[in-house]
């Protein structure tokens, strides 16, 4: 039998080979590299990430949103409001994906972007820690009497 005879019959019996499957399966069918920000499950979940990817998702303006599609319908449709809301595109993806800890959001490019940190925890912590602090950061008797 002839070798493309046979990459024939490989193709029909076990599908198109794919680069890089692992990796595609645990970025809801894109690269790593394509990737600007990733959401886990839980952090969907929690409302300052909410706000943080609301924040900055206007920095993407030719991005689009992957959204795991075994996430919750309720937090599916809040974050296809942000997405409609910043004029984003979004897909969402049927995957085995469900721990808390897996992909549940990413904003994509369609091309590579190489983002060294793609994590909105990491990407965007001191967003939070400026916050927390501007919350926590008690004033002084003599900042109060001099700058009120």
């Amino acid at each position: 039998m002839s070798d493309e005879m046979q990459k024939h019959l490989d193709k029909g019996m076990y599908g198109s080979p794919s680069v890089n499957p692992d990796e595609q399966r645990k970025f809801l069918g894109t690269f790593r590299e394509r990737v600007y920000i990733r959401m886990t499950i839980q952090q969907m979940k929690q409302a300052e990430y909410k706000k943080t990817l609301e924040k900055h998702l206007p920095d993407y303006p030719d991005a689009s949103i992957l959204i795991n599609g075994n996430v919750s319908e309720s937090l599916q449709s809040s974050y296809i409001q942000i997405a409609m809301k910043a004029k984003l595109k979004f897909t969402i993806v049927d995957t085995d994906l469900k721990e808390d800890d897996d992909s549940g959001l990413l904003v994509i490019s369609d091309q590579a972007v190489n983002e060294d940190t793609i994590d909105i925890k990491d990407k965007f912590s001191s967003d939070q820690t400026q916050t927390s602090q501007k919350a926590t950061e008690k004033k002084s008797f003599w900042n109060k009497l001099f700058h009120n």
